[in-house]
């Protein structure tokens, strides 16, 4: 069985690697940022499962072409907000609900068949460091159950639940963080929470004035 884990150098990625060495020895692990080059392996990938956990890279098709079994990512945010900056606007949103999925990979990102999605509550108090961080835990979970009983012979088939609407784009996020004199209040503090997060440009005014307090 040839297993292609790809994923990033963060602590809970490093705990499903840690999970899928143990279930998978011989398994394959590719680990980089989203600024890294794509490894050759992943171009010429061909196996029986691919998972991508939080991956950095968009998989190529022909990767998935000759994956034999199963592709699988773990998306950090529930169908209604595929794409980048799923934390973001999800808080832009004040969604009373987050979540995080397993899915299919198809050719265009987050779109594939839903295989299984875990919902929990955002509080009023969370920003998107909270928020992440709470995500990666729940995602670990649906990692731990949907990939170990796929490994011990239980595949656990496909959901009812579909994407809600087109993935958010880089472009997309880039604007949420750009505030104007001519926003409300509550726009602009609403942008603000949505888009702070510690080592990221984060929201700005164009004119170089300070952020509110």
């Amino acid at each position: 069985m040839s297993i292609l884990l790809i994923t990033k150098p963060t602590e809970a990625c490093r705990e499903a690697q840690r999970f899928l060495r143990a279930l998978a020895p011989d398994c394959v692990v590719l680990e980089g940022e989203r600024t890294d080059a794509m490894p050759d392996l992943l171009r010429k990938w061909s196996g029986d499962y691919l998972f991508s956990f939080v991956g950095p890279w968009i998989v190529p098709a022909a990767a998935l072409t000759g994956t034999r079994q199963a592709a699988w990512n773990f998306h950090p945010g529930p169908p209604a907000y595929p794409g980048i900056g799923c934390y973001n606007f999800a808080l832009y949103d004040e969604a009373a609900e987050y979540g995080v999925t397993c899915h299919e990979m198809a050719p265009a990102v987050d779109t594939g068949r839903i295989v299984r999605v875990v919902r929990f509550p955002v509080f009023p108090e969370d920003t998107v460091a909270l928020l992440k961080e709470r995500s990666m835990a729940y995602l670990l979970v649906l990692f731990y159950d949907v990939v170990g009983a796929l490994l011990k012979g239980v595949p656990p088939g496909v959901s009812d639940e579909r994407w809600t609407r087109q993935p958010y784009t880089r472009q997309q996020l880039d604007a949420l963080c750009r505030l104007d004199h001519g926003m409300s209040a509550a726009e602009i503090r609403r942008r603000v929470r949505a888009t702070t997060f510690p080592g990221a440009p984060g929201p700005y005014f164009e004119d170089g004035s300070p952020l509110p307090r």
